[in-house]
Parts: C-alpha cells; sequence; structure tokens
C-alpha cells in the first residue's frame, strides 16, 4: 500500500478549532503541493478527511488538481489516536491512497508506521509524505518521499 499523508494548509486564528479557514497562502500552498503530487506516481485513488473546515478545505483543492474522491473521516482529528486510523487502513482497499488531517496525528501516524512509536515527527502546514507499506502495520513502511509547499 501507498499512503500520503498531509496537513492542512495553513490557517487563520480567528475562530474555534473545528472552524478555522484556510488563509490565502494556505491555499496557495496546498494547490502547489497538490501539483507536485500530481506530477509524481502516487496520484491517490481517494482522499480521507478530517471533518474539520481547514482539512475539508485541504482536500477540496488536492481533489480538484488530482481529480480524485473526498470521503469524510471522523477518527483523523488532531488528538485522535493513530492506532484508530492503523485499523482503518487495514481494511482499506485504496492504494494509493491520500489521508489529510493535522497535527499531532499526522506526525504520530507517520512515526507509528515508519519507526513503530508514537512520539511523532513535526510536519509542516500543507506538507505531505508517501510511504509505502508492503505490509500495514507499526514499523513497516518507508519513507518514499516527501512534497513541501
Amino acid at each position: 500500500m501507498h499512503l500520503l499523508i498531509m496537513r492542512h494548509g495553513e490557517a487563520g486564528w480567528h475562530s474555534l478549532d473545528q472552524e478555522r479557514t484556510l488563509t490565502e497562502m494556505g491555499r496557495k500552498q496546498v494547490a502547489q503541493c497538490a501539483r507536485q503530487i500530481a506530477a509524481s506516481p502516487w496520484r491517490p485513488e481517494v482522499i480521507w478527511s478530517s471533518p474539520y473546515i481547514r482539512a475539508r478545505q485541504t482536500a477540496a483543492i488536492v481533489s480538484e488538481i488530482l481529480n480524485c474522491p473526498v470521503e469524510e473521516k471522523d477518527f483523523i482529528t488532531p488528538d485522535d489516536d493513530p492506532g484508530v486510523c492503523l485499523n482503518a487502513l487495514l481494511e482499506s482497499k485504496h492504494s494509493p491512497l491520500m489521508l489529510v488531517s493535522h497535527m499531532p496525528l499526522v506526525g504520530a501516524l507517520s512515526t507509528l508506521l515508519v519507526d513503530g512509536h508514537r512520539r511523532g515527527i513535526p510536519f509542516m502546514t500543507s506538507q505531505a509524505v508517501v510511504l509505502d507499506m508492503p505490509v500495514v502495520g507499526p514499523g513497516c513502511a518507508d519513507l518514499k518521499t516527501q512534497f513541501l509547499p
């Protein structure tokens, strides 16, 4: 399985966490990253998005550029357990699959899949990584590449 994990674009701080929206710079950086993914061999079949507005906006921009559907998942919000997402990945038939979410989840999930622990690596906004997992499980992924805005 190939998994792309992306942190949402830059968002403003003018509202409640779940309602934060992308800034103009955030929109531009997401589009820039999505165009890099479009030119790569890892175009996702489907995008899983957090239900938070900034993640949904990010997924919509990526979806438009990559021409792939978005599915909202309620288990990939900032403080969700990466183990729950791992269980969902075990059941997924999509590859490549893209996940658009938040820190600290994107860092914790990436670290769990690559290194087998949950300490979490940092992600910039609009950053995406590609993980190659012959088997979906903790410590089973290799970092293939990353896309930066």
